[in-house]
């Protein structure tokens, strides 16, 4: 359980709805699995609506290009969260345009936070001098 948590994209839930429906044990470690399970678990991963995982748990659910439902995992879903904010920006929408300008996204403050990015090592250089 805890070694499919650290594969992007798969989570604490998840992880353990996978290795129920699998039927393999949640204590065993990574290094246990036989061959067959390993395959069963790939098997759920790449196809998880064939085995009655429910829409609503999935990442990506409605995509805008195909309508599609679909669990993405590591590079799968770096590449979707790229297109989409590339799509964002392409037709002008709020949001799309708050990315280009790397702004506050999601309705926070702005009055007095994310005026910049200061690092610390760019403080510490330009007060020395």
């Amino acid at each position: 359980m805890y070694a499919l948590r650290s594969i992007k994209g798969i989570g604490r839930r998840y992880s353990n709805l996978i290795l129920k429906i699998a039927q393999v044990d949640l204590n065993k470690r990574a290094g246990e699995l036989e061959e067959k399970e390993i395959e069963k678990i790939n098997d759920i991963m790449s196809r998880p609506t064939d085995f009655n995982i429910p829409k609503w748990f999935l990442n990506r659910q409605r995509d805008p290009k195909d309508g599609s439902f679909n669990q993405l995992i590591s590079v799968q879903l770096d590449t979707k969260l790229r297109e989409d904010l590339e799509r964002m920006k392409k037709v002008r929408m709020h949001r799309g345009l708050r990315h280009y300008w790397h702004l506050k996204v999601r309705g926070q403050m702005t009055k007095c936070t994310g005026r910049g990015v200061a690092k610390g090592y760019d403080i510490k250089k330009s007060s020395a001098m």
